[in-house]
């Protein structure tokens, strides 16, 4: 919330591990990337927070604007526009490096603020159903790869914080290797809180 008494990243770290109890966690669902980053941020502070679900960011995110919840870790599309207008205050990005993106560029890393590896990323696959013959999946992946050097996706994805992912890892072997590294590297946090994901 805008009115989080912290003035930057390592202070928030510092004012949520001194009194864990007194701030809640909103998230946008169980299982949503804010509920995920949520666990992974307790888990990196080794601290258990009150985390409130909803059902979707557009409700979580009206109350933390609203100073009903105390903060939320949530993805760029859904943050970029906030941050920029003051009704939310960013803190950090969970990427690996800093943003280029107007209104978040002044923003750290989560890591370069005291939680190092910490990193959490928000990323998209294309599916189809098991059995989809390969002629129409290759029709696919084209299509995808023509859509992702699109410019004018490009500025869009680059305005809300993010951007497409590069030709190399658009294809359909790098996308399940990366799909089991987030299973194996998620798989241990989840089930840590107490929950579960199939």
């Amino acid at each position: 919330r805008k009115d989080f008494p912290a003035a930057n990243m390592k202070e928030f770290i510092q004012v949520v591990k001194k009194d864990a109890k007194k701030w809640n966690l909103a998230n946008a669902g169980l299982g949503a990337a804010s509920h995920l980053c949520g666990m992974l941020f307790q888990s990196a502070l080794d601290t258990d927070l009150t985390t409130v679900p909803y059902k979707g960011t557009g409700p979580a995110m009206t109350d933390l604007m609203g100073g009903q919840v105390d903060f939320m870790c949530d993805q760029t599309t859904n943050t970029t526009e906030r941050i920029k207008a003051g009704s939310v205050k960013g803190y950090a990005v969970t990427t690996k490096t800093r943003l280029k993106t107007d209104g978040l560029s002044n923003l750290p890393t989560v890591a370069e603020s005291g939680l190092p590896n910490f990193e959490v990323t928000v990323w998209h696959g294309l599916y189809a159903p098991k059995g989809t013959p390969k002629a129409a999946l290759d029709k696919l992946n084209a299509a995808l790869n023509a859509a992702l050097k699109d410019p004018e996706v490009i500025k869009r994805f680059e305005a809300l914080g993010t951007g497409p992912v590069t030709p190399d890892k658009a294809t359909a072997t790098y996308h399940a290797k990366f799909l089991q590294s987030q299973i194996d590297l998620w798989g241990p946090i989840i089930k840590k809180a107490g929950q579960f994901a199939d």
